[in-house]
């Protein structure tokens, strides 16, 4: 048998068991996600059993769901942007620097502190509200939980490990090579850093900051236990509609809300990417 009719056999038999690999997992997403997401769209475009968009209508005339809404995003927006700032050089030194990475990378990744701890350092009894108050930058302890300010800590806690990996794996594959060429036709450190590392990072930093954003904006446990009830988001406020006023339609509802600008949200920064870097 001639080599050009083994070779069409063991491509196919390959792609069957490629095929096979996969379908375990695409039946798993197919039936434990999609299917449940659609459920959920049909809910809340069909309230009474007919097509209607009066549940979106009433809900973004909502003043407390306005109120809300821009928290979200607010948030979410700020705690990408703090840890890009954090993550970026975290990540550069971590990547081109560290002489331990593997021992930088658990470190930076490993769970220190988590939402319940934060409550105890944040307290008013805390270590943060104790400092303030010994160093007499404060009279009286003052709140510094369930707010916003405790929220975007917690936020950036919990997420930051998500943006230094992300910028790791890029940074591992810029070749050292070419800032010190850069630096051979008379660019400074920093000048290199900015005309090739960081244009080089942007997809890492986009990757991230998709990661950070998707995660601040449907997180529930953080914002429950650092917001409280009164500094709800969209997530609390889903559980608000469910679980406390057994709405399950108008949950449904605010569910497609959040889906649909966590992904308009991440088109954007896609956008800017490819604006930013085109070859990205």
């Amino acid at each position: 048998m001639s080599a050009e009719r083994v070779k069409p056999s063991v491509n196919r038999k390959n792609r069957w068991i490629a095929a096979a690999l996969v379908l375990p997992g695409v039946l798993f997403i197919v039936f434990f996600m999609l299917v449940p997401l659609f459920s959920l769209c049909l809910t809340s475009f069909f309230p009474d059993e007919r097509f209607s968009l009066s549940s979106y209508f009433s809900l973004f005339g909502d003043v407390y769901f306005q109120q809300v809404f821009i928290r979200s995003l607010r948030l979410s927006l700020l705690s990408t942007a703090l840890c890009a700032l954090l993550g970026f050089p975290t990540a550069y030194y971590i990547a081109k620097h560290s002489r331990h990475k593997g021992m930088m990378m658990a470190l930076a990744v490993f769970p220190v502190i988590r939402s319940f701890s934060w409550m105890v350092i944040l307290g008013k009894k805390g270590i943060v509200n104790s400092a303030l108050v010994s160093l007499g930058i404060f009279v009286k302890p003052q709140s510094l939980l369930y707010n916003e300010f405790s929220m975007t800590v917690g936020f950036v806690q919990l997420f930051l490990p998500l943006m230094i990996l992300s910028l790791i794996g890029v940074m591992d594959h810029i070749p050292d090579d070419l800032s010190e060429a850069a630096g051979s036709l008379g660019a400074t450190k920093l000048g290199a850093f900015f005309h090739v590392v960081f244009p080089l990072s942007i997809s890492g930093l986009v990757t991230g900051s998709v990661l950070v954003f998707t995660g601040c904006m449907t997180a529930y446990t953080t914002p429950q236990l650092l917001g409280g009830t009164d500094t709800r988001v969209l997530a609390t406020m889903i559980y608000q509609y469910a679980m406390s006023l057994r709405d399950w339609a108008q949950a449904s509802v605010v569910a497609v809300v959040m889906i649909v600008v966590t992904m308009i949200i991440s088109g954007v920064f896609n956008a800017l990417s490819r604006k930013i870097n085109p070859m990205a």
